[in-house]
């Protein structure tokens, strides 16, 4: 049998941990109300000389996210910097001037757009889509925009996928978000830029952002990322390198509930490869 290590505490895994690059949706709020006692946890963690950068696939600039999580209760010192794809997907628009845009959101998500001046055009004139999100995700699939990338693909048209994330938590559900249309369409044959977890980009941003705190660069043994997805943040902190702490309490909390060790198959059919530690909750 394989054990995987669960812990209960943060504090068991951060000797030596000189960054966490933590997960937002999931692990500090579910959005609808914070965690405190996540909130406590990387609060302590930062007091006691650690840096917190916040890593999400949230489809709106960093300011955007933190007044978000102000409004949920999330005090500014629980962390250091916010990186979103948002801001990576604003960077490919501002490289593209002139170039016709199609929309696909909601409008809570224009904030990505603020400063830019894109040119945003119908689905037929475009030359390219940016995706943030569903239009209406209390009630739509990926599935109902099935005819749309059809069309989309006639025309070859790039997707750029501003929120890789298949589903995320509100409240006590799982709403569709963006990556779940962007999957959509790559199984149909469309070519698809994604901006978020588990890609490169967003983390050499955040370290970065990290060795700019620090005044000096940072080694990628000693940090910690902390989420709730197998897909997005595992993967993610798998491919860059880096440990993970694993929170079984989000998207995922299902298949984890009661269960304390796996199999070697079970590991890697959940995992691919296994997290540093798992825990239910982030909590000091």
């Amino acid at each position: 049998m394989m054990t995987l290590r669960f812990v209960e505490r943060l504090r068991d895994l951060v000797d030596g941990v000189e960054v966490i690059l933590s997960d937002i949706w999931g692990v500090v709020h579910n959005g609808l109300e914070s965690f405190p006692e996540a909130c406590e946890a990387l609060h302590t963690y930062r007091s006691r000389g650690g840096t917190v950068i916040l890593i999400t696939n949230a489809p709106r600039p960093a300011d955007s996210v933190q007044r978000q999580l102000q409004k949920l209760g999330v005090a500014d010192d629980t962390y250091d910097a916010i990186v979103t794809s948002g801001d990576l997907t604003r960077h490919y628009v501002a490289g593209h001037p002139g170039r016709k845009v199609f929309w696909l959101g909601p409008e809570r998500d224009s904030s990505i757009y603020h400063g830019l001046d894109p040119v945003l055009s119908p689905l037929a004139e475009a030359d390219y889509i940016v995706c943030t999100g569903l239009l209406d995700d209390e009630t739509e699939s990926a599935e109902d925009y099935r005819p749309m990338m059809r069309q989309a693909l006639e025309r070859k048209l790039p997707l750029i996928c501003a929120n890789p994330d298949i589903v995320v938590e509100r409240g006590d559900r799982l709403i569709y978000c963006a990556g779940a249309i962007a999957e959509l369409y790559r199984e149909l044959g469309g070519e698809v830029i994604f901006y978020g977890k588990p890609h490169r980009p967003i983390y050499e941003r955040a370290i970065g952002l990290a060795a700019e705190h620090g005044g000096h660069a940072i080694k990628l043994d000693r940090v910690l990322a902390i989420g709730d997805s197998v897909r997005t943040d595992l993967a993610g902190a798998h491919g860059f390198g880096i440990d993970c702490l694993f929170v079984t309490r989000g998207i995922h909390s299902e298949e984890f509930e009661g269960v304390d060790q796996f199999d070697p198959a079970s590991v890697k059919e959940l995992f691919g490869h296994p997290p540093r530690a798992l825990t239910r909750e982030l909590r000091w």
